[in-house]
């Protein structure tokens, strides 16, 4: 059980060119461990400073996204990512007016809320304890994109909340922070969802597995509902609707292989570090509304690893505080 001392809130974020290419299956708002991984790296550039700060659980809230993509045939075509030249000519051998090579990635600009759970305690931070993690966030990348200036406004700025014990006053606390972060959507894990519906699945196609169960939950299913009653002899077509804003959301990795030791592997980035093969791990998510979610450990994503089990995920509790939660999607 993690004991929460205080809440940071990094709002109103802009982030250029993040990454939206986060896991081999989809593309669109980055992976939660890219907002984990954030804390953790600002917690470490923090300990450097002599600002001794343990951070926990990430909630991530998406007040805006814009990926850089277009459809070169018109409205019905595919989305393609718009992709550059760096440089625009390639400069060597003498072939000082080649085209370069375009670099194949797909980007996108955001702007989003974080809300970090600080687990040190009890809280003794100086004075000027926002002012330092705001200059170093600012020199900071997130999912891989640069952070743009923060604004002077009080919108902008972070702010700390330290965290009642009481739960009715943690309650009126959190309304007060969960008000700072409308408009936006906040990113939770429906892994309910789609073990539900796989065993729908089940029930007609014996064969079908986990990923059968994910593209038939996140893609757009036009199906008929019966006869269409103002075109005698016509089918009526109808989108099927969703439980909720859903997405598929790489959530970590899965081993395949064991761990080798420091050294064994080749070309590994470090020689110090065990190595291992992994594949990514996709999960279920739901975007939802601030305003749904009742206490911040319903929104914190969590680092968790067994190596045992081969798993090295971000984990979600949204479901562990709402077992209702599937009926009312």
């Amino acid at each position: 059980m993690h004991e929460t001392a205080a809440l940071l809130l990094l709002p109103r974020m802009r982030v250029q060119n993040a990454n939206a290419v986060s896991g081999p299956l989809s593309w669109g708002f980055p992976a939660p461990s890219a907002f984990t991984g954030f804390a953790h790296a600002l917690e470490r550039r923090l300990g450097t400073q002599q600002l001794e700060i343990k951070f926990g659980g990430v909630g991530i809230v998406c007040h805006r996204f814009e990926p850089l993509a277009y459809k070169p045939g018109g409205q019905y075509s595919p989305n393609v990512f718009a992709l550059t030249r760096n440089p625009v000519f390639a400069g060597w051998k003498g072939f000082v007016d080649k085209p370069a090579a375009l670099v194949e990635e797909g980007r996108a600009h955001m702007e989003i809320s974080l809300l970090i759970e600080i687990l040190t305690e009890p809280i003794e931070l100086p004075e000027d304890a926002l002012e330092r993690i705001t200059a170093t966030v600012g020199a900071m990348r997130l999912a891989g994109g640069s952070i743009l200036p923060i604004g002077m406004s009080k919108r902008h700025a972070p702010a700390l909340f330290e965290w009642p014990e009481s739960t009715a006053e943690a309650r009126a606390e959190f309304r007060r922070i969960r008000s700072q972060l409308l408009p936006g959507f906040t990113l939770v894990q429906r892994d309910d969802l789609l073990m539900t519906h796989l065993r729908e699945l089940q029930t007609h196609a014996p064969q079908s597995d986990s990923l059968d169960a994910l593209l038939d939950l996140c893609r757009l299913n036009i199906e008929p509902t019966g006869p269409d009653p103002d075109h005698p002899g016509d089918t009526l077509w109808e989108v099927r609707r969703k439980p909720g804003w859903l997405i598929p959301l790489p959530a970590g990795y899965a081993a395949l292989s064991p761990v080798f030791s420091p050294g064994e592997v080749r070309n590994a980035r470090d020689a110090e570090t065990p190595f291992r093969f992994v594949e990514s791990v996709y999960t279920l998510g739901e975007w939802l509304s601030p305003h749904r979610v009742k206490m911040p450990e319903e929104m914190f994503w969590r680092h968790t690893a067994d190596p045992a089990a081969g798993l090295y995920r971000c984990t979600n509790r949204y479901i562990t505080n709402h077992p209702q939660a599937e009926g009312n999607a």
